[in-house]
């Protein structure tokens, strides 16, 4: 066992300790595991960050209190400081009560208050107002009052999803600020009782007896899911797809793996995965499959797009959080087993790619091609925006929608099924299944989240070879997805010429 750590609380470990005790306990107390990195996690606080300096705006001519540069005694003194002397907002005012620190997002002055009052803004990249900002905001009320502060109002700034980008990024369109204040208050009276149960947890001598649960992901992903999971087998209950089943109602019966599972009580399709599974048996409705290849025509032009998306919107006309396409990958192929042609695109960092992918994407696709993606709905979303945002090249790109046609159907439909697969219809489970020699496990990139942080890394880099290192990298990626349609096509064709033959 690693050696304690200090008593002192921050918001962060007691929201995590209202989640699950014995997630706060690990905080204090690290276990000796090797953790897998999490640059998901990297990424997001990153993006969070950059909406909260943004959303300073919306209060313009504060004074930050740093959290860099400043040790915790000097943010405290600092922000006492700018409130004696009458600062109008504060940026990351510091607080300290009961051995709890917080940082509040954004403090200002209520000019309309009774006496020496504050407005409290906390900011979140979210869509809306979820419970677990309001236990935020509510620990950050209980900090400030015990140091003497008076909150008249409490506001969650969020992101609106429905505000689309002309020029400059106008904050107050930007951002919907909504008062919480009475549903804050109603939270906060159990506040002190909260703060003891967890210091006793952080406490204990030995780790807390709490067994793996919905709290495990609810309100977020824990970081010590690979810890506490770490007895579940492969092939568990937890891999069973679909709905109908509470798996931890299983779980805590002692059903813990599939081969444990009553199959009179589940689904047909759960019960096809885990026959399937636990019988290494493959399935294939070759009638099925002939319908699908006939359905298709060639010239057929294999499409694969890679797209970020953001909380503050990168360029004129997108949203917060539309997926803007930046690169694409196309494998062309003239008749059946014709050797594909690749073409591709990659935008250059920080400029508005879709100018320029939407005329080459339409220079590369004929107008009568059959245009095969793996899951249509994505590609056909953003076809469809960039046909909304380039009216002169609508008719075009609506073209191509209709010639859409989806390689996902007959994995989805279970047309084709190998073992292997365990119920999923990712192209990342039906390549090494239809494929085995071409897998996505060696690539430095090797799926979506991580060409999109690749991208926005892409864009803080200076010209050099790390910046062309990363390019080829995301290119190859890309490739390989379009690469893999190529060949799980041809693996349904044989499937169709066994048939006949």
């Amino acid at each position: 066992m690693a050696q304690r750590r200090g008593s002192g609380l921050s918001k962060s470990l007691i929201l995590k300790g209202l989640q699950c005790e014995k997630a706060l306990w690990l905080a204090k107390n690290p276990p000796l595991f090797d953790f897998p990195p999490q640059p998901d996690l990297k990424a997001k606080f990153r993006a969070g960050t950059e909406v909260g300096i943004l959303a300073q705006q919306l209060f313009p001519g504060g004074v930050e209190v740093p959290y860099e540069g400043l040790s915790f005694p000097g943010q405290l003194a600092r922000t006492k400081e700018l409130i004696a002397s009458g600062a109008q907002v504060i940026y990351e005012a510091s607080f300290s009560f009961s051995a709890i620190f917080v940082k509040v997002d954004i403090l200002v002055r209520d000019s309309d208050g009774e006496g020496d009052s504050w407005k409290l803004y906390e900011v979140k990249m979210g869509t809306g107002v979820k419970p677990v900002n309001l236990d935020d905001v509510a620990i950050q009320h209980y900090v400030l009052n015990g140091c003497g502060l008076s909150i008249s109002q409490s506001y969650l700034v969020h992101v609106d999803n429905t505000y689309t980008r002309r020029g400059a990024i106008d904050v107050n369109q930007l951002f919907n600020s909504v008062d919480i204040s009475t549903k804050v208050a109603a939270r906060q009276q159990s506040m002190p009782e909260i703060v003891s149960e967890l210091r006793q947890t952080m406490h204990e001598t030995r780790e807390p007896a709490v067994d793996i649960g919905k709290h495990c992901s609810i309100p977020y992903e824990c970081d010590y899911i690979p810890y506490c999971w770490r007895h579940v087998p492969e092939q568990s209950i937890f891999g069973l797809k679909g709905r109908g089943i509470n798996k931890f109602d299983y779980y805590k019966q002692g059903i813990v793996h599939l081969k444990d599972l009553p199959l009179e009580q589940l689904n047909q399709t759960q019960r096809h995965q885990v026959e399937a599974t636990l019988n290494r048996q493959d399935d294939t409705h070759h009638d099925k499959v002939k319908s699908f290849l006939e359905a298709l025509w060639y010239p057929i032009c294999h499409l694969d797009f890679e797209t970020f998306n953001t909380p503050i919107p990168k360029f004129d006309g997108t949203r917060p959080y539309q997926q803007v396409a930046f690169q694409f990958s196309i494998h062309s192929q003239l008749h059946e087993g014709a050797e594909p042609q690749h073409d591709e695109y990659l935008a250059q960092p920080d400029e508005d790619p879709r100018r320029q992918l939407v005329e080459q994407l339409l220079s590369i696709t004929p107008r009568d091609s059959c245009i095969l993606t793996y899951n249509q709905s994505f590609e056909k979303g953003v076809l469809r925006d960039l046909a909304q945002r380039f009216p002169e090249f609508e008719e075009e790109i609506e073209l191509r929608i209709a010639n859409i046609r989806d390689l996902m159907e007959p994995f989805r439909k279970r047309h084709v099924y190998r073992w292997q697969m365990e119920g999923s219809y990712s192209i990342k489970e039906v390549l090494p299944a239809m494929v085995p020699d071409l897998s996505y496990a060696k690539m430095d990139i090797a799926d979506g989240m991580a060409a999109m942080r690749a991208y926005h890394e892409m864009c803080q880099l200076e010209p050099g070879a790390k910046l062309d290192n990363l390019r080829r990298s995301m290119l190859a990626y890309c490739q390989l997805d379009t690469l893999a349609m190529v060949k799980i096509l041809s693996e349904l064709h044989k499937i169709d010429s066994d048939t006949t033959l």
